[in-house]
């Protein structure tokens, strides 16, 4: 049965439905839409009942197959969704999946979601097992270089056209987050209409989301401005935004000032690694003012405030956070 990428599942979903699909990968947003694809398209075919299952530690695997074998008084055809976010089902998962697909049938419908399959994954039998039945769907994250064209293609799809230095804003904006891309598409068709997004409307309706914000305080701290970066900080925290984000927006601009650095040092022009004009003067001051032994140590840091959030204790994240501002500020204390 054949291996497809996100782009021809629609039409492998028009051919027929199959017994068993397999979607796998690290982008959010992709899987979740090529899940929601196949939903629909299971409804439109009658499979109205759902039972969802969490693969997680200590899974008891006779629930997939009671789920298989149990059927509704209301309903003849079942979606059985799986999913297994460790991405490896071990010895009793493998046993349940292969028994799951050698009884595969008609009526029952299973969407497993897991992680992107190493070659070692792929070739197992639980996968091969599933593919023989079934349909398997990697969705690779897009790198940063497909950005704009990704981009562009999702605001026709939206019936918006744009300036090319509009989509070059949201694909420096959002860089390696499609999800917030989305969110921004769908907000620039209820802003604009009948025209074309141009990069001074862009700017605009990036700036107006309270969720964007963070980019404020990103050009702030580059520009060496440690009071107003810590205002919009806290403006930040006010608001609900949450820290998350805020650690996402910061790590990313010091993984790109590391990677700058190291091109300008084998003699790459500015213009060449950053796109808008108006960020190039703040990248650059930040790069001579900040060295890759900063960055790094920053980074470190970062890594602690991501472990906060996720429960450590041995900080508040938002002073973490506090602490990373000022220091991409250029400052190593209050």
């Amino acid at each position: 049965m054949p291996r497809i990428n996100p782009r021809q599942l629609k039409q492998n979903l028009r051919q027929g439905l199959y017994p068993i699909y397999v979607v796998t990968g690290d982008e959010p947003l992709l899987v979740q839409e090529c899940c929601d694809s196949i939903r629909e398209a299971a409804r439109k075919q009658g499979f109205n009942e759902r039972d969802l299952l969490h693969g997680e530690h200590n899974f008891d695997w006779g629930q997939l197959l009671s789920a298989a074998g149990s059927m509704s008084l209301f309903a003849d055809k079942k979606v059985i969704e799986l999913r297994l976010p460790g991405g490896k089902p071990g010895d009793k998962g493998s046993k349940a999946l292969q028994e799951f697909a050698a009884t595969a049938n008609d009526d029952t419908l299973l969407l497993l979601v897991l992680p992107r399959l190493d070659r070692s994954q792929l070739n197992s039998k639980w996968v091969k097992a599933l593919e023989a039945k079934g349909v398997l769907m990697q969705i690779w994250p897009v790198e940063a270089a497909e950005m704009p064209r990704w981009i562009h293609q999702r605001l026709r799809a939206a019936g918006l056209d744009a300036e090319p230095e509009a989509i070059q804003i949201l694909s420096e904006r959002v860089e390696g987050n499609l999800l917030a891309a989305s969110q921004e598409i769908e907000k620039l068709k209820l802003l604009v209409q009948d025209s074309v997004v141009t990069a001074d409307i862009m700017n605009n309706a990036v700036a107006s989301s309270a969720r964007y914000d963070v980019f404020g305080l990103i050009d702030k701290a580059l520009a060496g401005d440690a009071a107003g970066a810590v205002r919009t900080l806290q403006g930040l925290r006010a608001e609900g935004v949450e820290a998350p984000i805020v650690l996402w927006a910061i790590a990313r601009e010091i993984r790109t000032l590391l990677e700058t650095q190291q091109k300008l040092a084998e003699g790459q022009p500015i213009s060449r690694l950053v796109r808008i004009q108006k960020r190039q003067s703040l990248i650059q001051a930040a790069c001579q003012r900040l060295r890759p032994r900063h960055l790094e140590n920053f980074l470190m840091r970062a890594r602690a405030v991501d472990n906060a959030i996720k429960g450590g204790k041995e900080m508040d994240p938002w002073a973490g956070l506090l602490e990373l501002t000022l220091n991409l500020s250029g400052k190593r204390s209050i």
